[in-house]
Formats: structure tokens, sequence, C-alpha cells
């Protein structure tokens, strides 16, 4: 969407602060012992207590109000028995709506100590968001921000995921534009726009730069890599982008 109006502005804040607090009470949750699935429970009780809908569950009858992601997942993975253990890599990815207004966030993390490797892509994929931060102002090309992402990863050593990607977001959860690169595609010739509300998602990779999705109809995994993940919902403004989910 296009945000224009006060309205606008003030609702895409709210909920963008409302998938920021449940997003960091996860992350503080997330301590060896605990099941994904009360975390994810957890998370319904913010939901509602805020008066807010989980996007996932709401949009996409999605098996639970987040996806939370542990070493192997990669995104969209299924909140359950699983039992966090002491340097597991956890994805938490929050996305909700209120008053008809969308935001998504998402981080990956390493539980207590873990191998070096984890932590170094947990602090690229936050290093290569910031990058591309600096290249989102209207009338810029879309792809810049993947350009930048995909350096930051190769200065490191590392990799993209190239079939997972931000897209769009503010009315629905996803909408134009559909793709936000991390990567620079040179077929697409998109601009940002004054007003734009976009979701900017990082992965980067030990290696492997596509995921595939599982039997289950939802959780992406790779082949033999860790990856980590880095997103916020955005504004882009001619003043500098507006991030709702800090």
């Amino acid at each position: 969407m296009i945000a224009k109006t006060e309205e606008d502005f003030n609702s895409l804040k709210e909920i963008g602060r409302i998938v920021a607090s449940i997003r960091d009470e996860l992350v503080k949750r997330a301590v060896p012992g605990v099941t994904t699935k009360e975390l994810d429970d957890l998370a319904g009780e913010l939901f509602e207590k805020e008066g807010a809908i989980s996007a996932p569950k709401g949009e996409y009858d999605f098996p639970g109000y987040t996806c939370i992601s542990v070493n192997e997942e990669v995104a969209h993975g299924i909140p359950g028995e699983r039992v966090i253990q002491e340097g597991d890599l956890v994805n938490i990815d929050v996305s909700g709506s209120k008053n008809g207004y969308f935001a998504d966030t998402g981080i990956s993390i390493v539980v207590g100590k873990g191998e070096e490797i984890l932590t170094k892509i947990c602090d690229v994929a936050k290093e290569a968001f910031e990058a591309g931060l600096k290249k989102v102002k209207p009338g810029a090309r879309i792809t810049g921000m993947g350009k930048v992402v995909h350096q930051v990863a190769r200065q490191h050593g590392l990799t993209v995921v190239m079939n997972l990607t931000g897209h769009g977001i503010g009315r629905t959860i996803h909408e134009e534009p559909e793709y936000i690169y991390n990567y620079n595609e040179t077929s697409d010739h998109g601009l940002l726009k004054e007003g734009m509300v976009i979701a900017f998602e990082p992965f980067i990779s030990t290696h492997d730069e596509e995921v595939f999705q599982l039997d289950d109809g939802w959780t992406f995994v790779t082949e033999q890599s860790f990856v980590a993940q880095y997103e916020h919902t955005l504004i882009v403004t001619k003043d500098g982008p507006v991030i709702l989910t800090k």
C-alpha cells in the first residue's frame, strides 16, 4: 500500500508496535526446555490482549499464531512439541493485523551458547538489513536493496536465499511490490515510491541459495545449510525509511 493519511501512519505504527512487542517477548522466552507451541500459545494470548489478529492464522489458516523455525527449518515452521535446546538457531516470525492494517517482523537468534557460525549469520543478517536500509528512498530501484544484501553476505563468505523474499504489505499481508529480492534481480525494474509500505527481510545462508517445502505444506528447509533472517516492516519516505516494528 501507499500510506498517505495520518490514519494510515498511526494505524501502521500501532500494528507494528504490537507485532514487535510479541516478537520481543517470544525471543525473551525462547530458552532451553520450552516448546515452540508454548511460545506460540503465548503469542496467541498477546494478540488477543492487544485486540489484534495473527496474519498467518487469519489470512492463510496456518496452524499457529506465529511461525517458529528451528535449526534446519528456515521459515514457516509450525509450532509444536519440539523442545528448544541450548545452542539452537531459532527464527521467530510474527505478523498480524489490527483495524485492517498489517505488519510483519522476524528475527533469528541463537539460544544460549551455540556454534560460532550461527551467531555469525544472525549478525550478518542484521548488518545486511542495515546496509540495504540505506538504499531505501523514493525513486530508488527496489532491487538495489537486494544488491547490497548480497554484497554484504559475500563479504563474510556467506550467501543469500534467493527464493525467499520480502514483499509489499499494509492493507493485506502480501501485496505489491510482490518481491523485495535479497540479490540484484536485473529483470526487476520496480521503483520505491513515497509512502510505500514494505517488509524487508534478508535471509543469510551458510551455503545453499534455495529452500524447498516439506510435505507438511508449510515449512521451508535447505539441503544442508543454516539460514538467519532479519525482518522489519517500514514506510518509504523522502526523509528516510520509517521502521514500524522496532
